[in-house]
C-alpha cells in the first residue's frame, strides 16, 4: 500500500481504460484538433457553467462545514490550511465562471437556453451527496479526483493542438483560450495542493490504511472517473438538447 492514498488510486490498473476514456474522450480529441463546432462547444460550456456556478460552490461550502474546529488543538493548523484552500476553491471558481463567460461572449458562443444533460444532473447530484453525507476526507478525495481528471483531460487537448492559423474559426479560438487556462502551471500547482491536503486528512483519520477506508476512496475515484467520462457530450447532443428541441 502506498503511503499516499491518491497515489494508490492513480495506480489502479483495472481503472486505466476508464481513465483514458475520461481524459481522451472523442469530445476532447475534437477539441484538440480544433474541429468542435461552435454549437457543440457552447452546449458543453452551458453544462460546465451549471457545474461551476451552482454545484461546485455548494459542494465546497458543505465541505467547509465539516472542518472539525472543535477538535484537538494539534489539528488546528491542518484545519486552518483546509479552510484556506477551500476558500481558494471558491474564489477560483468565481473567476473561472467569469472567464469562460467572457470567452463565450468574445467568440459569440451562445451558452444560454440549452437543456441540462442527464450526465450533468448525475454529476451534480453525486457532488451534493458526497458533500452532504460523506466525511471531510471523502469530500477532499472527491475534490482532488475532479480536478486531477480535468487537468489531465485538457493537457491531452493541448498536446493535440496544430500550429496556430489565421483561418481558425471562433470555436477554435475559444478552445485555445480555454485550454491554455486549464493547463496553466498555477492550476497544476493547485491540483497538487488539493492532493496533498487529501492525503494528509486521510492519513490523520486512517493511520493504518484500513481496507474499508481504502475501498471507500477507491469507490469515490471510480465514480468520479465514470462521471467525468459521461460529462463530455457526444456528437449530435447539441442538436437533440438545443433550446428549441
Amino acid at each position: 500500500m502506498h503511503s499516499h492514498i491518491t497515489q494508490h488510486l492513480k495506480d489502479q490498473a483495472t481503472l486505466r481504460p476508464c481513465y483514458n476514456a475520461a481524459t481522451r474522450h472523442e469530445f476532447l480529441t475534437a477539441a484538440g484538433t480544433l474541429t468542435l463546432s461552435p454549437a457543440r462547444l457552447a452546449f458543453w460550456l452551458c453544462q460546465d457553467r451549471i457545474y461551476a456556478a451552482h454545484a461546485y460552490p455548494r459542494f465546497i461550502g458543505l465541505l467547509i462545514t465539516k472542518i472539525p474546529f472543535d477538535g484537538p488543538a494539534v489539528e488546528e493548523e491542518l484545519n486552518r490550511e483546509t479552510l484556506a484552500l477551500l476558500t481558494i476553491c471558491l474564489e477560483g471558481v468565481i473567476r473561472e465562471v467569469a472567464f469562460f463567460e467572457g470567452v463565450a461572449k468574445e467568440c459569440k458562443l451562445d451558452i444560454d437556453g440549452w437543456k441540462e444533460r442527464k450526465a450533468t444532473r448525475d454529476y451534480t447530484a453525486e457532488m451534493a451527496r458526497v458533500a452532504s453525507v460523506g466525511s471531510l476526507e471523502e469530500g477532499l478525495v472527491f475534490l482532488w479526483a475532479m480536478e486531477q481528471v480535468y487537468l489531465d483531460a485538457w493537457k491531452y487537448v493541448k498536446s493535440l493542438f496544430p500550429p496556430q492559423s489565421d483561418s481558425e474559426d471562433c470555436a477554435a479560438n475559444a478552445t485555445r483560450q480555454l485550454t491554455n487556462n486549464w493547463t496553466r502551471p498555477e492550476f497544476e500547482e493547485f491540483v497538487q495542493n488539493v492532493e496533498a491536503l487529501a492525503n494528509r486528512h486521510f492519513a490523520r483519520r486512517h493511520h493504518g490504511h484500513s481496507h474499508s477506508a481504502v475501498r471507500a476512496m477507491e469507490s469515490i475515484w471510480e465514480r468520479v472517473v465514470e462521471l467525468e467520462e459521461m460529462f463530455w457530450p457526444e456528437e449530435g447532443e447539441d442538436t437533440l438538447l438545443g433550446s428549441n428541441a
